[in-house]
């Protein structure tokens, strides 16, 4: 069986690999293309470019890794089908399950790598690259404009409330256009501050710099009337803000959900939900995140039943071909999940793991089908 084993893993990793090299290149070439439109652009050459597009090939991996084992385990199957290798296998005492578990076993291998890659290889690599750009631009931060957050605080003064926007952040705790919005237990706005700079540093404190604050409080001028506000505005070169955010969630509220990894997901939407802020997108992206290496199990066992077709039931190509669009048809269908998800409010985990179960019944069906009647 070791011998059998080593023969069937070198031949379906060697397909595998060929065509994620293949794919690989396609989307570089692919993502190239568009970043050239930006070269010239304040500054930004063509080398950054290039740099730019390598530091994202760790996530197009992740996210071809599924079905290129699909692809590559299918023209494997269909190969040795087709030159009467796995007949032979077959009659040497090589029954349907212990086919199954050989491959299973593979297939493990490839679900431990794709979850390396999608939570430490991966995010790290779209980090930089982020980076690497922003900095061609003459950026400090990266990620999407716009970003909102909120955060509660028990003070002497009774519980506080705070609605944080940021324009940029980084990993590293480096903060950009931060404006603080401060309410009192009744929802009142008492104070609010800008900052064009300023960095978290451990406790957490937030370390603002160059900052405008403004707040309201009672006058206490003669002639006013009871309980008549007055607004204090203060100039500070540098002002400490405690808060609860730490530099992972801060970075979290600037990064697209597809590029987080499954532990800063599933503190951002503790976060969230501590905040009594919706969660669900981040929490149905979590379990994608944690099920997706589990699409390569699915992959292997749909791509089992093409060893068991005769090579009169269609050349290699045709089959291949069949597996590009059963690929094809999971990513659309796990894409459309999510938003079905979203919008029926779905549980999180159950939107996240329909695709994988629709296709593996279906795998299982096949399998059982070819092996009794072919």
């Amino acid at each position: 069986m070791r011998t059998v084993s080593r023969f069937i893993y070198r031949d379906v990793l060697s397909a595998v690999a060929f065509v994620t090299v293949a794919f690989l290149a396609l989307f570089f070439f692919i993502d190239f293309i568009d970043e050239l439109e930006k070269v010239g652009r304040k500054g930004y050459p063509v080398g950054v470019a290039v740099l730019y597009c390598l530091l994202q090939l760790p996530a197009r991996l992740y996210e071809l890794i599924p079905i290129a084992v699909l692809i590559g385990t299918i023209y494997s199957m269909a190969r040795l089908a087709q030159s009467s290798e796995f007949t032979i296998l077959r009659t040497s005492g090589l029954g349907p399950i212990s086919a199954l578990a050989l491959l299973m076993k593979l297939a493990l291998g490839f679900a431990v790598a794709t979850f390396l890659l999608g939570d430490y290889i991966a995010p790290v690599a779209d980090q930089q690259a982020e980076v690497v750009r922003a900095q061609a631009r003459g950026n400090e931060g990266y990620g999407r404009a716009g970003a909102w957050l909120k955060d509660r605080r028990h003070t002497p003064e009774g519980e506080r409330s705070y609605s944080i926007q940021l324009t940029a952040a980084s990993t590293e705790g480096a903060l950009r256009d931060v404006r603080i919005y401060e309410f009192d237990a009744d929802g009142r706005l008492i104070s609010w501050l800008t900052a064009p700079t300023g960095r978290i540093e451990p406790g957490p404190v937030w370390r603002l710099e160059q900052v405008q604050r403004s707040s309201w409080r009672a006058s206490r001028a003669p002639g006013h009337a009871e309980g008549e506000l007055e607004v204090v505005e203060q100039t500070l070169p540098q002002y400490e803000w405690a808060s609860s955010l730490t530099p992972s969630v801060v970075a979290a509220a600037v990064q697209s959900p597809t590029t987080m990894s499954a532990v800063d997901l599933y503190r951002y939407a503790n976060h969230l939900e501590g905040n009594e802020q919706s969660a669900q997108r981040y929490e149905i992206q979590f379990w994608r995140k944690a099920l997706y290496p589990l699409a390569c199990l699915v992959m292997v066992a749909l791509a089992l039943p093409f060893a068991y077709l005769h090579s009169r039931s269609g050349g290699i190509s045709f089959k291949v071909f069949g597996g590009i669009m059963l690929g094809i048809s999971f990513v659309l269908l796990n894409n459309v999940a999510n938003h079905i998800g979203l919008l029926q409010n779905w549980t999180p985990w159950v939107a996240a793991a329909a695709p994988s179960a629709v296709y593996l019944v279906i795998s299982l069906l096949a399998f059982n089908w070819l092996v009794r009647n072919r």
